[in-house]
């Protein structure tokens, strides 16, 4: 007795004998996926999306903006800190330090007058312009008699004379 060849597809491959195929698989409800004809996909139809970072990331010119920012702020700082001892904030009796030997420039300093740098006290400081040494003088002889040295200073807005003696310690 022979057997009478399979039904259907004979290449099938797993399939009891004698079941049809259908000509095409089962789809399941899933749209069919780009360049893989003929097999039902996966799980999900789609990739799931990656999550959006929480924080906004930090760009080197970003960086760089914050860094030049901190850096400038920090000279700014710097020049005020240092600039508290000129002459422009010394008042009637503090006590003075010449920081060079130039004449045009004597780089005078407020010190305490405890310090062993003190080398002139303050009698006076008028607010306003002197251009002359003579008009400088007779404005200090008049405000402080026993001066011995005039100092002007002008520019940045803040024009004075400050009317020196000598400090004894």
């Amino acid at each position: 007795m022979t057997t009478p060849p399979p039904q259907g597809n004979p290449f099938a491959q797993g399939q009891p004998a004698g079941q049809p195929q259908a000509p095409y698989p089962p789809q399941g409800g899933y749209p069919q996926q780009p360049g893989q004809p003929g097999f039902p996909p996966q799980g999900a139809p789609y990739a799931p999306v990656p999550p959006q970072p929480s924080g906004r990331k930090l760009s080197f010119k970003t960086i760089k903006n914050i860094v030049i920012v901190i850096a400038v702020a920090g000279i700014a700082i710097g020049g005020w800190i240092t600039s508290r001892d000129d002459a422009n904030t010394a008042a009637v009796g503090d006590c003075m330090h010449r920081g060079s030997t130039s004449d045009n420039n004597p780089d005078l300093e407020v010190v305490k007058c405890s310090d062993a740098k003190a080398q002139y006290v303050v009698l006076a400081k008028i607010e306003g312009s002197f251009l002359t040494d003579t008009l400088a003088s007779s404005k200090c002889e008049a405000k402080a008699k026993d001066f011995q040295y005039s100092y002007t200073e002008s520019g940045d807005g803040k024009d004075f004379l400050l009317c020196l003696k000598d400090y004894k310690k």
